[in-house]
């Protein structure tokens, strides 16, 4: 076991907090509209902070449980040492298929937004390619290293917060109340809906897998990986909210029923947002948009995909063993983006699932043995056993939406 001394690089907090931003904003935000039109702006609102509060918490107690590990362990180290072979193979499995299938969506995300950005300059272009070349870029910067990842997710991410305030001010600016009270229908029902919006909003703020990566960054320094988490987090949160108002307040809720028939991918929505404005201005500001908001999910996402597969199969750090990782990392998304690129908001949906066992009972569970091992003596997450019990059962009830929602006992916004 390593020294549990304290080695903190000075690094800017920025550079934390604009990985784990830039990893949650992204192209998952698209989904979350046409998944959440049924319980409407001000329950969808709620459940969005909720998830926030628990996915923030559950991703402190996974920075708990690894400080007391050396540097560079990430959940296959930890979940094995803590929580034996078996926990370790579950949630060995699940963290490969949501950083997999997530990786997917963001390959299909890419090409279906290229393609649109390039129609509208009257170019036809394949999004199976758009979706190639994307991750032939994201898999070279991932492979220079960490900081690479945090300097051009930091400019990309800083671009696409310029483009949001350009693009949703302009939204903002035309939202109806009527649209946003859903004054056309009458007697609506939204409750019924609100559970099934869940796996999606826990999927919307998927940034734990660069957990261990901050670990990397700043070495044995929690006050600041903390800060990062709070503030990335905060930040989705703020933007996920100012979208729905955006979205909702323009688009009728009747509306989004076709919207998710043509499949709900990011161009259908981006189509029928330009329609309704009928500005030509806002469908470019909307398309860069959503350009910067796939590369910035893209690029946090596979870096925490990269990080576990190498500490996975125990490749080094030089350049042939991160191009070892690159590999294993982007192939296999990249045949299923080729295959099957029009399946962004399934991928979303099936993301949500898995994710409750490694993003949430996981990582309580491991703060739990912890505390029981190590006592966590360089920092412990609040709130004692009813943090943990709360993540928990937030867990529980997220897997248990998706299953009733697979079997249809769920109701359904049509």
């Amino acid at each position: 076991m390593a020294t549990l001394s304290v080695t903190a690089p000075q690094r800017s907090v920025l550079g934390g907090a604009m990985i784990i931003g830039g990893t949650i904003i992204g192209a998952g935000m698209f989904s979350l509209p046409v998944v959440m039109s049924g319980a409407w702006f001000f329950w969808s609102v709620a459940a969005l902070i909720f998830t926030w509060f628990c996915m923030l918490h559950s991703g402190l107690m996974i920075l708990e449980a690894n400080l007391n590990y050396p540097v560079g362990s990430s959940f296959n180290t930890v979940t094995g040492d803590l929580l034996g072979k078996h926990w370790n193979r579950l949630n060995g499995i699940t963290i490969a298929f949501v950083l997999y299938i997530l990786t997917y969506a963001y390959i299909s995300a890419s090409g279906s937004v290229i393609q649109h950005t390039l129609r509208e300059m009257s170019v036809s272009f394949s999004p199976r390619l758009g979706g190639l070349l994307t991750a032939l870029v994201v898999a070279f910067i991932v492979w220079l290293s960490t900081r690479a990842v945090s300097r051009m997710t930091a400019i990309v991410l800083g671009a696409k917060i310029i483009a949001f305030f350009l693009t949703f001010g302009s939204l903002l600016w035309h939202v109806k109340p009527v649209n946003l009270l859903n004054s056309v229908e009458i007697n609506p029902s939204y409750m019924p809906y609100v559970l099934a919006t869940l796996p999606f909003c826990l999927a919307s703020f998927g940034y734990h897998g660069n957990v261990p990566s901050l670990m990397k960054y700043y070495g044995k320094n929690p006050q600041i990986i903390k800060k990062c988490l709070l503030l990335g987090t905060l930040m989705a949160l703020g933007l996920y909210i100012i979208w729905m108002l955006g979205t909702m307040g323009n688009i009728p809720r009747p509306e989004f029923i076709s919207i998710a028939e043509r499949g709900g991918n990011i161009d259908v929505l981006v189509q029928s947002l330009s329609q309704i404005l009928n500005s030509a201005g806002l469908d470019l500001l909307l398309t860069i948009f959503s350009n910067f908001a796939v590369a910035c999910s893209f690029l946090g996402v596979t870096l925490g995909l990269f990080d576990y597969l190498a500490d996975l199969f125990k490749f080094n750090d030089s350049r042939t063993g991160r191009f070892k990782t690159a590999l294993v990392t982007f192939v296999p998304p990249i045949i299923g983006g080729v295959i099957y690129p029009d399946g962004f908001i399934y991928a979303i949906g099936f993301a949500g699932l898995a994710a409750t066992v490694w993003a949430v009972i996981v990582p309580a569970l491991m703060a739990r043995a912890s505390r029981q091992r190590f006592g966590s003596p360089l920092y412990r997450v609040w709130g004692g056993n009813k943090m943990i019990v709360l993540v928990l059962l937030f867990g529980v009830l997220n897997a248990a939406v998706h299953i009733l929602s697979s079997a249809n006992l769920l109701p359904v916004y049509r």
